[in-house]
């Protein structure tokens, strides 16, 4: 069963939704919490609070994306690397492979 926040943002479903959520909140409450220590200031504490977990979030969201586009793209890499190996493994065209004197470039 999904848990949709405002409606539309799928938390279960959509990658780094979830964790964002989370830390969203908890710099939500350790902020507003701080403020409120700081200056007993409710309201303000209050405003604190929500520009916390807006800033947090969208701070976590943007990081974990970024961090998974990245590992995305090291996975798309070292697939390509082994369907090469693959493809190469004991031809010519084998990197590894140790070139033998008929297939030396005497230059």
């Amino acid at each position: 069963q999904s848990f949709k926040l405002l409606g539309f943002l799928d938390v279960q479903n959509v990658p780094c939704a979830r964790e964002s959520v989370l830390y969203g909140s908890l710099g939500s409450l350790v902020m507003g919490l701080g403020h409120f220590l700081a200056t007993s200031r409710v309201k303000r504490s209050c405003d604190v609070a929500v520009g916390g977990f807006i800033c947090t979030m969208l701070g976590y969201w943007f990081y974990c994306r970024y961090n998974l586009a990245q590992q995305r793209i090291r996975q798309r890499m070292l697939k390509e690397g082994m369907r090469n190996r693959m493809l190469f493994e004991g031809s010519y065209l084998d990197p590894e492979k140790e070139p033998t004197g008929s297939e030396r470039s005497d230059s």
